[in-house]
């Protein structure tokens, strides 16, 4: 019987390194000891980097979802109108968050695989003056699409419209400067591009975004303001999490060991190796332009079952990968290339893909995918001529 190394590409949870696995192992710790302050005070200053903002980076015992609650709750009052782009399975949860705090909610739709247009958002900016937020993702997991989020928020500039990003599956995946792109609330979950288990969320606010916080009535848990509070003197106002912290610690230190742009190209040449090995196999990646980094979305061929797929590539690979949701669900397989994943985990789950199509009746095009996958990592990962320049902090 074979023998395979288990691979986890599924966009979150995602792989966790042995220095972080370490760093959760280590004893429990009082959340109010002078050393643990210590630590958390200096993973509070590498979070900054990582989001590319001067203010706080808040952590919260939560999933990323509790993160986009806080968000609703402590910038919107229930009666607030907000604009939510809705594109995917996490778009509308910004909807049904919003709902559920009363807002008054206007949907700027598309059809799942397109990404958001700007000049849309300024029309409906200009027929929604009242509108207090914004509400979009920056990587719409659900269907492999990256949102245009630095054009956006040129449009919302002086309109005194808050910018709320859900940067889940894109924060230390693809770049999102908050203070230079003029995001006003930038929040991120554990299990991503941050190569810890799920249970830890970050949100961080812009100035006039803490204005609008401090006079609002939020949540009895998430309460900004009083988080501020206690994260400048080293801690947080409800238990800490600290295993959690310490493998936080750990993994920003990997994170940006080598720099941001290191693990954006790195990330952008896995996005290209994923991409041209799939369109090498005659297959169509679901997102139809604006392709998230993190995650490719395949379009599987009408007679193959995306259950069986996966299933087959869990079963005779080692490789778990994800299905669709809702209305995809069967019709598409995602491979997520997101945190601890190097270019061999991609084209082991590259190739059980190629395999689970063929074993399950699909034709899937040339025997040379990997090749070409491979020689579009290089390109990348080198910046050569011709390819497409990774999009750092410009």
């Amino acid at each position: 019987m074979l023998l395979n190394k288990a691979r986890l590409l599924t966009p979150g949870p995602t792989p966790i390194p042995e220095q972080v696995r370490l760093a959760l192992a280590k004893d429990v710790v009082h959340h109010r000891e002078r050393n643990f302050s210590e630590l958390l005070l200096k993973v509070e200053e590498q979070l900054k980097t990582l989001f590319g903002t001067e203010q706080p980076v808040l952590p919260l015992a939560s999933s990323g979802t509790g993160a986009m609650t806080a968000a609703v709750d402590s910038l919107f009052a229930p009666g607030d109108k907000v604009i939510v782009i809705t594109a995917g399975k996490f778009g509308e949860r910004w909807t049904e968050i919003a709902r559920a705090r009363g807002l008054q909610v206007v949907e700027l739709s598309y059809e799942w695989g397109l990404a958001a247009n700007p000049e849309d958002v300024e029309t409906c900016l200009e027929e929604n003056r009242d509108a207090r937020g914004l509400l979009v993702q920056l990587s719409e997991t659900s269907t492999g699409v990256l949102h245009p989020v630095k054009d956006i928020a040129a449009k919302l500039k002086n309109t005194g419209v808050l910018l709320v990003v859900d940067g889940i599956s894109g924060v230390g995946i693809s770049p999102c400067p908050m203070d230079e792109w003029g995001i006003d609330c930038l929040v991120t979950g554990s299990q991503k591009g941050l190569m810890l288990p799920p249970g830890l969320a970050f949100i961080a606010l812009s100035a006039r975004a803490w204005k609008v916080a401090e006079r609002t009535k939020g949540s009895f848990y998430f309460n900004l303001p009083k988080e501020r509070a206690s994260l400048a003197r080293g801690q947080t106002h409800f238990t800490t999490p600290v295993n959690l912290i310490q493998g936080l610690s750990a993994a920003m230190d990997l994170l940006l060991g080598d720099g941001l742009e290191a693990v954006y190209r790195k990330q952008w040449a896995l996005t290209m190796l994923c991409r041209r090995a799939i369109q090498a196999m005659g297959l169509t990646p679901f997102a139809r332009a604006n392709y998230t980094w993190g995650l490719t979305s395949v379009l599987l061929p009408d007679a193959v079952s995306g259950a069986r797929v996966q299933a087959d590539c869990t079963s005779k690979y080692g490789v778990t990968i994800s299905g669709g949701q809702d209305m995809l669900k069967g019709r598409i397989v995602r491979l997520a290339h997101m945190g601890w994943i190097d270019w061999a985990d991609v084209t082991a789950a590259l190739y059980a893909l190629h395999r689970g199509i063929i074993d399950n009746g699909g034709f899937c095009g040339s025997h040379d995918f990997l090749e070409q996958g491979l020689a579009s990592y290089r390109a990348a990962l080198e910046g050569e001529p011709g390819v497409e320049p990774v999009l750092l902090h410009n």
